[in-house]
């Protein structure tokens, strides 16, 4: 389900032996441990997949494409269909596998969109993305040119969301999933050109450890590129939502963008830049087909999309560069 022996050699060639060589315990630890019981059944749908593999893989496109319709027969389509089916919800995408759309709940690509021509340029660089969800932002990483990407996430759906994709590729370029978090990452590693942490910062009880973290998996120069849930107001303005947030439940601190500004600075970090700030929509986050529980749409208040269910300012969401 990992190949551990090929990231190991990828961590070494990229000078990390010390991670290398804690990984397999790290990832033994994690497959013993399945909370929900569901790790079993992913595996047995994943050695459903047909053996098919294409080299016709579109890693740049908006929807993200491998392999074409007529690659396969029906019973293969049919089987595909009903494993991806199986996975369910799809958070990340949208994915085009032998013509079968995922149409995610989130249009990740518009996210894309917005900081692709911002950032540093990827080609030949090592990345570390913190939170990677299914890696559909991992895969658009490696299309950009990316030499190495180490995707990190706890959850184990995703996981076989991930190796559900991946499977198909006849030849994948160097993305791995690895479920683990932020804190299993070695300290002071230092190694990564680039570190992407989109969607997390929100969640952490601690935002300032988290940007210590991520600053620390950075070499000397290397760029941070940080989304998160922002607010209106000052450099001293922080939301920290009373109870649930657009109904979730860890949601912790949602800073203003010059209060993140300042957040990063106290960090260490250097030339700190707004990339982007967006307000979210329910055309970028929605229920789908393919991903059938309570979307945003549920989290706003029906009579003023302006607030959250729980009267707190809607969604708007920054995009932050910063060099270490």
């Amino acid at each position: 389900m990992i190949p551990v022996e090929a990231i190991q050699q990828q961590l070494i060639d990229a000078q990390m032996p010390g991670w290398a060589a804690i990984l397999p315990q790290q990832i033994e630890q994690v497959l013993a441990t399945d909370r929900h019981g569901d790790l079993g059944r992913w595996r047995y749908l994943l050695q459903q997949l047909p053996g098919i593999q294409t080299a016709d893989v579109d890693l740049k496109a908006e929807t993200l494409r491998v392999g074409q319709a007529g690659e396969i027969n029906e019973d293969m389509r049919r089987d595909i269909y009903q494993t991806l089916r199986a996975l369910q919800p799809w958070r990340k995408g949208p994915y085009e596998v032998f013509g079968i759309s995922i149409d995610a709940e989130w249009r990740s690509d518009w996210k894309w969109q917005r900081l692709k021509g911002r950032i540093q340029p990827l080609a030949g660089r090592k990345v570390l993305d913190v939170g990677c969800g299914n890696g559909y932002h991992a895969w658009r990483m490696a299309g950009e040119g990316a030499e190495l990407v180490i995707g990190i996430d706890p959850t184990l759906l995703f996981l076989s969301q991930f190796n559900a994709i991946r499977h198909f590729m006849a030849d994948p370029p160097h993305v791995y999933f690895l479920p683990l978090g932020i804190e299993a990452v070695p300290e002071d590693l230092e190694c990564f050109d680039t570190v992407f942490s989109m969607g997390i910062l929100y969640h952490r009880r601690s935002p300032m450890d988290h940007l210590l973290e991520l600053r620390r998996c950075l070499r000397p120069g290397g760029e941070l590129v940080l989304e998160t849930l922002v607010i209106e107001g000052g450099a001293n303005t922080v939301l920290v939502p009373g109870g649930r947030y657009a109904k979730m439940r860890n949601v912790w601190f949602i800073p203003s963008v010059e209060a993140l500004k300042n957040w990063l600075k106290r960090c260490g970090y250097q030339d700190v830049q707004l990339v982007d700030v967006t307000p979210t929509s329910t055309r970028e986050q929605r229920r789908t087909n393919w991903m059938a529980f309570e979307s945003l749409e549920d989290f706003l208040d029906p009579s003023d999309g302006k607030k959250t269910v729980e009267a707190y300012p809607a969604p708007l969401r920054a995009i932050v560069i910063a060099r270490a």
